[in-house]
């Protein structure tokens, strides 16, 4: 009896707590257990399936890394290092180690390759699939490119449809998500995705496609909703500092993620510095620290 009456007290407690906290208290509740997570990619500090990149982003600041599944050129499938178990475990090993997580597998070989066409995309697709089950990896990137672009090849789209049907069945199967890119806007893609119509498809939202297209970045975010967002490319195109950009108030971003409910991995993937576009150290630790000061407050 008397456990019973203590549970109830307690209860009863934390509804009275709950009751006389403002929205902006339960949101700085939520953010000091870090609802958000900030991740580079390996190809983008040149460290494409190199693991010298995980000690690299450990240095940048970052919490996590995004792995490419390495060059596609005319091969049937990905130039993955990751297949071989031996390399994968040093990888998962040295992650480990540094206190690392991989928030996703890239497949960024088909930002310049046809997804609509190559005839072996269920073997690229299957591979991505594969590598990120044996790296307990539960995202997997997929750009439809400058070949796939739906807005200049609208005549792409019943063929992309169709193959992203069969990659969120081999998706659902091994119970990791597919994040695609695209270059429609966020009406468009929701669209899309409601004809994919596949829980193991969503959207992987990059600022920059938002920003360059001259839409608003909160109003895309909104659309799309926190159901069809799986990860967040955070960073515009080069020229300057996430900081120095005019173009991004992330102050504003967090408000409108906060809102959605949404939270995950911001994946910084350039806004690097015009003065220095290869000083690696000098962008990515910039941006990352600056995603961090907003969106993992001390």
């Amino acid at each position: 009896m008397q456990h019973q009456n203590r549970r109830s007290f307690i209860g009863s407690m934390a509804l009275l707590t709950g009751a006389f906290m403002f929205p902006s208290q339960l949101l700085f509740a939520a953010d000091k257990k870090n609802r958000f997570k900030v991740a580079v990619i390996d190809l983008m500090i040149l460290k494409r399936q190199k693991i010298s990149a995980l000690p690299l982003a450990k240095e940048i600041g970052a919490d996590g890394l995004e792995i490419d599944m390495g060059g596609l050129g005319d091969r049937e499938t990905f130039d993955n290092k990751l297949a071989d178990p031996k390399i994968r475990q040093e990888y998962l090993d040295k992650a480990k180690e540094l206190n690392l997580e991989i928030c996703s597998l890239a497949m960024t070989g088909f930002y310049a390759q046809s997804f609509a066409k190559r005839p072996t995309y269920q073997k690229m697709i299957q591979d991505c699939l594969d590598t990120a089950k044996a790296m307990h990896v539960k995202v997997v990137f997929l750009p439809l490119g400058i070949q796939g672009d739906l807005i200049k090849n609208p005549e792409l789209r019943e063929p992309i449809v169709e193959r992203l049907k069969v990659a969120g069945k081999m998706a659902a199967k091994a119970g990791i998500t597919i994040g695609i890119e695209s270059a429609l806007d966020a009406k468009g893609e929701l669209q899309l995705l409601k004809d994919i119509n596949c829980k193991y498809v969503k959207s992987y939202f990059n600022f920059s496609n938002a920003i360059k297209n001259g839409r608003d970045l909160n109003d895309e975010l909104m659309i799309l909703g926190k159901k069809n967002i799986i990860q967040i490319h955070a960073t515009n195109e080069d020229g300057v500092w996430l900081q120095n950009d005019p173009k991004i108030d992330l102050n504003k971003v967090k408000e409108t993620l906060n809102d959605m409910g949404w939270s995950g991995w911001l994946v910084v993937e350039r806004s690097r510095d015009a003065k220095q576009p290869t000083n690696v150290k000098y962008n990515f630790s910039a941006n990352t620290s600056y995603l961090k000061s907003v969106f993992q407050p001390k």
